[in-house]
């Protein structure tokens, strides 16, 4: 029996999220959606709009004895600007910040571990700003929104933001890659 775990992601559009989590070695299921925000239910159009509160997000479903919370962070923090408040690249507003959704005292510990470590490493220019809040009701977005680079990747954002994303991705973390 597997032990599977869920860590609760945003940095940015969550195509570009779920198309990289994807690829990962020891994840079972990537769903794209939205947290973090009061009303229920909230609707793709509601959240661009940045009234809803909620942010896109990646509920990654993983088995721990193949990778860790910690690896997850890790290629979290490498696949988005963790610098930027409120923004990835031309996508602005609340919906597209950066923050850990924790499910766990340990997730909790973990992130704020990662993101210590990753500023006495000095990696960016600026400070992090991402935030570590406790995981609240996740809402799965609309089903064309899941899988969204696998189904459209000669869409024009997919091909401009997504696949060289996921591209230097892939040639970074060639040992944490499904083969």
């Amino acid at each position: 029996m597997k032990n599977i775990e869920v860590a609760t992601l945003a940095g940015g559009c969550f195509w570009c999220l779920e198309a990289v989590f994807d690829d990962l070695k020891g994840v079972e299921d990537v769903v794209s959606g939205y947290m973090g925000g009061p009303g229920a239910n909230p609707s793709y159009e509601a959240v661009c709009s940045g009234t809803t509160g909620h942010a896109e997000v990646v509920q990654v479903a993983f088995d721990p004895a193949i990778i860790s919370y910690k690896q997850i962070l890790m290629v979290f923090f490498a696949i988005h600007d963790p610098t930027t408040l409120n923004r990835q690249g031309n996508d602005a507003g609340t919906q597209y910040r950066s923050a850990i959704f924790t499910h766990s005292s340990e997730q909790v510990a973990t992130a704020n571990e990662s993101i210590t470590y990753l500023v006495s490493e000095e990696i960016w220019d600026a400070p992090i700003v991402t935030q570590v809040v406790a995981a609240e009701t996740f809402y799965p977005a609309e089903e064309y929104h899941q899988e969204f680079f696998k189904r459209n990747p000669h869409q024009g954002y997919c091909m401009a933001v997504v696949s060289p994303k996921v591209s230097k991705f892939r040639k970074n973390f060639t040992a944490l890659l499904k083969s």
